[in-house]
């Protein structure tokens, strides 16, 4: 004998309702990376565009990054912990897989009972995040969802590797997904390639290496179509995009994908992010944090149309289209 179960269901859309972020108070020039590092301020501006970064201080945890841009998001969307049930914490850099981050963050902020997972995506973690938070609430199964980015990736560099020291950097960013009676967040255009998984990788499981080169090759070559893919799913052109959000792991590659995008239609004007200058490569935490930036400087508007696109180690990847809360 069979039985029928019962199926939640949700709202026809999701979107976000507010953003937040946190980035440490010590600010690292490349004249400060110099002084210990062979290297100078015109080399590194030239490879990878970064001016300068923060690190987070000895005292400062993933989970204490993650707290602050997420209660700073929970406020943007003017609610109340209480509001919401499900709490992601995309990283990749937690000091052990066990406890996880987002239990630890849903108590501190007061989100009580919350239903709470990370997510290893590397750089692409915040998309990922973003789109099974979307997934979740159209399906019933969540009502309210914070999504955060956070990380101490300088946990993780080998401060004397000229070629990672200069680009890695620490922070948290965060949105709040909740329901919408239309699509807020358009589908996701995910993937990943990993038969390139020794591109990027633990060395010793103790320190970051990558193969710039060969990722940077990848990048610039095969991340616009992904950006492009994601705006057909959402039944838009590249002339409809008002600001293009890439993951910051270097200005040329975001210069690259921009390039690509005004090949294909897109606007002069459209808005690209740069945050990677003054803010260094925080992998899942990039992508939230250039968003937060760009609001409070007003290079994005309530309403507008943003591309999101992430990518790093795995090689994982993904892309949606957002509208600005």
């Amino acid at each position: 004998m069979s039985s029928s179960l019962n199926i939640a269901t949700g709202p026809a859309g999701s979107r976000i309702l507010g953003v937040g972020s946190f980035r440490p108070e010590r600010i690292v020039t490349n004249d400060d990376l110099s002084q210990h590092l062979d290297t100078s301020d015109e080399w590194i501006r030239t490879r990878v565009g970064i001016v300068e970064r923060r690190f987070a201080g000895p005292d400062e945890s993933l989970v204490d990054m993650a707290v602050a841009a997420g209660t700073r998001a929970i406020e943007d969307a003017g609610l109340q912990p209480s509001d919401l049930d499900t709490v992601i914490v995309a990283n990749c850099t937690m000091p052990s897989p066990i406890p996880n981050a987002a239990a630890q963050v849903a108590d501190r902020i007061g989100v009580k009972a919350a239903g709470a997972f990370d997510l290893n995506a590397a750089c692409a973690g915040f998309c990922y995040s973003l789109a099974t938070a979307s997934d979740l609430i159209r399906s019933g199964s969540a009502g309210r969802v914070l999504v955060i980015g956070a990380e101490k990736l300088t946990d993780w560099v080998d401060p004397a590797d000229r070629a990672n020291a200069i680009i890695f950097a620490d922070g948290a960013g965060a949105a709040v997904v909740g329901p919408s009676d239309q699509a807020g967040i358009g589908p996701v255009a995910w993937g990943s390639a990993g038969d390139l998984v020794d591109l990027i990788y633990n060395r010793d499981d103790r320190y970051i290496y990558q193969e710039g080169q060969t990722v940077f090759r990848w990048a610039t070559t095969q991340i616009a179509p992904i950006a492009l893919r994601a705006l057909e799913l959402a039944g838009l052109q590249p002339s409809d995009v008002d600001a293009l959000i890439p993951h910051q792991a270097n200005l040329r590659i975001v210069e690259a994908i921009a390039k690509r995008l005004r090949k294909e239609g897109a606007r002069e004007k459209m808005e690209v992010a740069d945050d990677i200058i003054y803010t260094g490569n925080t992998s899942s935490a990039s992508i939230p944090i250039a968003l937060d930036n760009m609001r409070k400087a007003g290079r994005v508007s309530t309403g507008d149309v943003l591309l999101l696109v992430g990518f790093g180690a795995g090689l994982s990847y993904a892309g949606q289209v957002v509208i600005s809360p």
